[in-house]
């Protein structure tokens, strides 16, 4: 199974629609949906590593315009959305923490959790409820994520060919780090909060 998600992947690189796909996935991640876009960016580079940068500023937009959709989810519908986002990733009574945070840690928070694998959507959504300087967040934001983008970007580019051979000798044990380091983003996140 793993190696059919991994091939369509690839294949989709070829496809017109890929880049909506990576756009959607990159835009969803940074506001409500758990997977994040490296899911289709690491295989799509790794098919087309001379596009890896265009692949990088596609999710690094998307990315932040889902940010902005939290931040509102946080600011505006906090009560009743954001606050059931939160309470499904089992953080409900952390949020007063976090954004008590904000008051003296704000930018280093979105920068340093933008470019980990904790995930974005908590930072977007307690942003807007902390009312955070919005353009603040947004230039943070395009730093953080787009730091995060480019240097998968780089690495592929560079290297692509090289770890594409890695990756697909041990397909299992690299969706397996992939999927520790998302479980670990969760973890790190529901004990920093």
């Amino acid at each position: 199974m793993l190696r059919r998600i991994y091939d369509w992947c690839i294949d989709a690189a070829h496809k017109p629609y890929a880049l909506w796909i990576l756009g959607a996935v990159a835009f969803a991640e940074s506001s409500f949906f758990p997977v994040p876009p490296d899911v289709m960016l690491i295989p799509m580079s790794l098919a087309r590593p001379q596009r890896a940068w265009f692949y990088a500023l596609v999710c690094t937009a998307a990315s932040v315009l889902g940010g902005i959709l939290g931040y509102a989810i946080g600011a505006l519908l906090y009560d009743s959305l954001g606050q059931w986002l939160i309470n499904f990733y089992g953080l409900g009574g952390k949020v007063e923490a976090f954004r008590a945070g904000y008051a003296e840690y704000g930018a280093w928070i979105i920068l340093l959790k933008g470019l980990t694998p904790i995930p974005y959507k908590l930072v977007t959504i307690t942003s807007g409820f902390a009312n955070y300087n919005i353009w603040l967040f947004v230039a943070l934001s395009v730093i953080a994520r787009g730091g995060r983008f480019f240097f998968v970007a780089i690495l592929l580019n560079r290297y692509g060919e090289w770890i594409r051979v890695r990756i697909e000798q041990r397909l299992g044990l690299w969706v397996a780090i992939g999927v520790a380091a998302l479980v670990g983003g969760f973890v790190i996140a529901f004990r920093m909060l």
